[in-house]
């Protein structure tokens, strides 16, 4: 049962009116949300919201509480009371509305929106906004719009405050992006309107609105931090102390773990964190957990993910299998170090979910018996995996071959029969 359905009390006429608010206002506004908004007995919203629309509120006025959640019960409470939710621009981008719909079906919501900041931003500049990448650094690391750093590409990204832009300028200067034209447009809608471009690395803009968004025209300079679309990213793109899954073995074990929208990957002994960093490189909903027993290889995970865009990953500094006690239910697993210890292979097993992925790899004579043991046991694929690499020998070139790697995936079955 959803939350929406676990808090609604049946299929009800919407009680709940959410509004969208430009700058402009109640200027903005259509005589049906002005109505709306005098006739409900409470009023949520931002301090901003609840001035701008000040002389239609006629019932009680509530500023969202802080932690927000508190404001969610507060409205809950109400059902079957007129409420009215102000939102800044189109609630259901990046905004108020997502959270509601999780506490309250919508067939009790009445919404009315307003343009979104990021297509006022797009008409203003002439983008079209279905080819422009759109992203909310709002309250949330400036680093997620690294993957979105495309050559030629356009992005517009909703900032926090005054402060973003700057922000934003300095990580496309340091990453090689900063010759890219950073437009920043503020108080979109309002009297204050102000738009204004400059180049990244020459950023110098003062006095910025706290209501901003920044459109970036993507350049890359000579040495940039591109991030490929496909598995396998260069080596070099990571920090690491020799402890990773190599690029080419790397875009084949996620090749095997499949992932799919929205799912989690627990990355057991997660060493510079590279599988797991890509897993969520697939899809902004993906989710990851890296385990791994080492401080300072914990460490360098976070910093390898914050630099290639997925600051999201989750790092557990621990040993398995006592560090996945407690741990959300995976939808895949992969073990890259310490699946040969007593107890990981059974306790990862225990723990993926019926239909889930398990793969792992063994470069040690140890683990491989470990992998040979479970394959035989229960089914799955086994494959070798033989690398060589082109490398000088004297003043020739020879092949020099790496480690090579078992690699055994598997997938749990939906049912598990009873024994007997």
């Amino acid at each position: 049962m959803s939350d929406a359905q676990s808090l609604s009390s049946g299929k009800n006429a919407p009680w709940l009116t959410i509004i969208g608010l430009g700058e402009d206002g109640l200027a903005g506004l259509g005589d049906e949300a002005k109505r709306w908004i005098a006739s409900a007995s409470v009023v949520f919203g931002g301090a901003r919201h609840l001035e701008l629309a000040g002389p239609l509120v006629h019932g009680e006025r509530h500023v969202w509480l802080s932690p927000f959640e508190r404001s969610m019960e507060a409205a809950v409470a109400l059902r079957g009371t007129p409420v009215v939710v102000l939102a800044s621009g189109d609630p259901f981008f990046f905004g108020v509305g997502v959270t509601l719909a999780r506490h309250i079906d919508p067939t009790e919501m009445r919404v009315l929106p307003a343009p979104s900041s990021f297509s006022l931003a797009a008409s203003r500049l002439g983008w079209a906004l279905q080819d422009t990448a759109a992203v909310s650094l709002h309250g949330r690391p400036v680093d997620l719009i690294r993957p979105h750093l495309q050559p030629g590409s356009r992005v517009l990204a909703l900032t926090s405050d005054e402060q973003g832009p700057a922000a934003l300028a300095a990580l496309l200067a340091g990453s090689g992006f900063g010759r890219s034209r950073l437009t920043v447009l503020e108080a979109l809608g309002g009297v204050h309107e102000r738009v204004t471009s400059q180049i990244a690395s020459d950023f110098s803009l003062s006095g910025i609105n706290p209501l901003n968004i920044c459109a970036v025209e993507v350049v890359a300079g000579e040495g940039a931090r591109v991030l490929p679309l496909t598995k396998g990213l260069d080596d070099g793109l990571f920090e690491h102390d020799g402890q990773i899954t190599k690029r080419e073995i790397r875009a084949l074990t996620l090749s095997a773990l499949a992932p799919r929208r929205g799912e989690l990957l627990w990355d057991i002994g997660a060493g510079s964190g590279s599988i797991g960093i890509e897993w969520m490189l697939s899809d902004p909903a993906m989710k990851a957990i890296g385990i791994e027993g080492s401080a300072e290889r914990a460490e360098r995970i976070g910093r390898n993910a914050a630099s290639l865009g997925v600051p999201g990953l989750i790092v557990v500094q621990g040993t398995a299998p006592a560090a996945l006690k407690g741990l959300p239910s995976p939808d895949a697993i992969f073990i890259g170090g310490g699946g040969s210890e007593d107890g990981v292979m059974d306790a990862a097993l225990a723990a993926l979910k019926p239909g889930g992925r398990m793969v792992a790899n063994a470069v040690t004579t140890q683990m491989e018996a470990v992998l040979l043991e479970h394959h035989a046991r229960l089914g799955g694929s086994l494959i070798r995996i033989d690398i060589a690499r082109a490398s000088p020998v004297g003043a020739m070139t020879g092949w020099r071959p790496a480690m090579p790697v078992t690699q055994w995936s598997w997938v749990k079955p939906e049912f598990q029969e009873e024994s007997a």
